[in-house]
């Protein structure tokens, strides 16, 4: 039998279960133990791939196409695995589930019920990813235990506990321990609260579960005496309330919890014996994220700009590919919308690189083609990614190609008509007729529903010889992680090529577009995926650091 543990939070949401969950799984595999993730999520929506990122963070992609919570990406960054769809459930797939199998007649003129039916299709999923008796699956359910769409999961989680051998799981809540002015620790200012912490620890004792181990968020070490008054009032041993304070690095995080034992323990308490975790290169490359030689400003051109977590693995894969270079990659958010007037440009000037990340819609695309435009007019080192390819081949259209119509598909009206700012507002192309040089995918159409139908996962790549795409890999066909629903349009493929656009990528079978870059000295690349996805701490991806490294030289010719 598989062992599992499970990672609940409460008081409020955010506070770090993924990038914990995703630290002792990094712990456990470096274990030399089978490790396992599932992510269960609340919400009823099938899953993130409809959800404004604004709102949820970026939606991150698994190479079997399905769009899930960023937590995998912390999973997959962490533990060094390759996660697939069933590794993150949402409420709307159980009830979805659940729904079509009342219809088929499978519960045989059975009232359809929470319990048994939605908390029995859970179970389901759980089981689905047990494996050996070294294998060890961390669930986290997303929220807190408040949340009264969580309640079927924390019963179904109840039930399966409950059917295991005791040594087959392991709970782990995590609380928040805010400080509040005061004097209630001497000689000090502050108070640290616990009440927020036992009233979660009491909500998850309400729904049947004991908690093993509580994770304490604060932003600072906890006292001994909170510490025992957790142990006491949750009803948790002293030495299983575990210290989770504020790092200076997320890869600081396995650290903390090494150092104080929870790895071990978990082990212990599974009854698993596994050797000391091999550290020594994890602790190399997290000593180097906090200690970088120097800083690079490199733009990134979004949509957006007020949340890192819309492009969380854009911002991790900096991380790691700063760390090769012993650099630290200083990015400059600047709003697509800000560039939108020829004397907006200032922003771009003296920074070493720019990227230009994916997106959908026709908001501050103006913006990202003018950032394109002034990449490719000055030298600055350029990567588009997905969407940022798309703006780029439209730019190239109009400025190189003469075709002051070239537009996408995605930016016109139901009438065809295209959106304000999808065509250069100069007077020569007022009333031009517009050409989609980025065009619908085969099976694309307006009828398709929105959810789950776009071009999703990995997908193979040809590299063409001589490119700087393919120096860039080391390799003459790769995979990478797609998600769109547009593509270069074929027919133009030669009037971009004529005119100094190489096609540096294409689909082995389908011909498709996947990556472009530009004749000359200079680096100009963009892919039709998101290479960021796979990007790891000790293994950066090849198209950043090829990308970083033309920025450190531009950076040092023309210092800013």
């Amino acid at each position: 039998m598989g062992k599992f543990v499970f990672v609940t939070g409460g008081v409020v949401s955010s506070l770090g279960k993924g990038l914990a969950t995703a630290s002792l799984g990094m712990l456990l595999a470096r274990r030399g133990l089978d490790v396992r993730f599932l992510k269960f999520d609340p919400y009823l929506n099938h899953d993130a791939g409809t959800m404004n990122p604004e709102q949820h963070g970026e939606v991150f992609v698994t190479d079997d196409g399905a769009e899930t919570d960023l937590d995998l990406g912390h999973y997959e960054r962490f533990a060094g695995v390759d996660l697939d769809r069933g590794a993150n459930v949402t409420a709307g797939r159980i009830y979805a589930d659940v729904l079509s199998r009342e219809r088929a007649g499978v519960y045989g003129g059975h009232t359809v019920q929470v319990i048994p039916h939605v908390t029995d299709a859970i179970k389901e999923r759980l089981r689905e990813r047990e494996g050996g008796p070294r294998t060890v699956t961390l669930v986290e359910l997303g929220g807190t235990v408040g949340d009264i769409e969580g309640q079927p999961f924390l019963e179904a989680i109840r039930q399966f506990v409950l059917e295991r051998d005791p040594r087959d799981t392991v709970s782990v809540h995590l609380v928040l321990i805010p400080r509040v002015p005061g004097g209630g620790v001497p000689g000090t200012d502050w108070t640290e609260k616990t009440k927020p912490a036992q009233h979660s620890a009491q909500r998850v004792r309400m729904a049947g579960l004991a908690i093993d181990y509580l994770l304490c968020r604060s932003n600072a070490p906890i006292t001994k005496a909170s510490r025992e008054k957790l142990a006491l009032f949750c009803q948790v041993p002293c030495g299983n309330v575990i210290d989770v304070p504020d790092v200076e690095s997320v890869y600081d995080l396995p650290f903390h919890l090494h150092e104080q034992g929870f790895d071990a323990a978990v082990c212990a308490r599974l009854g698993l014996q596994a050797p000391e975790a091999d550290l020594a290169a994890w602790r190399a490359f997290a000593d180097a994220v906090r200690r970088p030689a120097r800083a690079v400003r490199i733009a990134v051109v979004a949509k957006y700009t007020g949340m890192a977590d819309c492009y969380k693995s854009l911002c991790e894969a900096f991380v790691h590919t700063g760390v090769v270079r012993g650099v630290k990659i200083a990015a400059d958010w600047i709003s697509a919308e800000s560039l939108e007037g020829a004397d907006r440009m200032t922003a771009l000037t003296g920074v070493a690189g720019i990227v230009v990340p994916g997106g959908f819609g026709i908001r501050g695309t103006a913006g990202k083609m003018a950032a394109a435009r002034w990449a490719r007019r000055t030298g600055t080192p350029f990567l588009g990614l997905c969407y940022g390819l798309h703006c780029a081949v439209v730019d190239f259209a109009r400025d190189v190609c003469g075709a002051s119509g070239a537009t996408s598909g995605e930016w016109q009206n139901d009438d065809n008509r295209p959106f304000a700012g999808s065509l250069p507002a100069t007077p020569d192309t007022e009333g031009a007729l517009t050409e989609e040089w980025i065009t619908l995918l085969d099976g694309q159409g307006a009828a398709t529903p929105r959810g789950g139908t776009l071009r999703l996962g990995a997908q193979p790549c040809v590299l063409a010889p001589g490119t700087k795409t393919r120096a860039a890999y080391g390799a003459d066909r790769v995979e990478e992680r797609h998600r769109h629903r547009y593509e270069v349009n074929p027919g133009k493929v030669e009037s971009l090529e004529r005119r100094g656009m190489r096609i540096s990528g294409r689909h082995p079978e389908s011909g498709l577009v996947e990556m472009i870059e530009l004749d000359g000295p200079g680096w100009f690349v963009a892919t039709q995926a998101h290479p960021e996805f796979k990007s790891r701490p000790l293994a950066p991806h090849p198209l950043f650091l090829a990308f970083l490294d033309a920025a450190l030289a531009r950076d040092m010719a023309f210092p800013s």
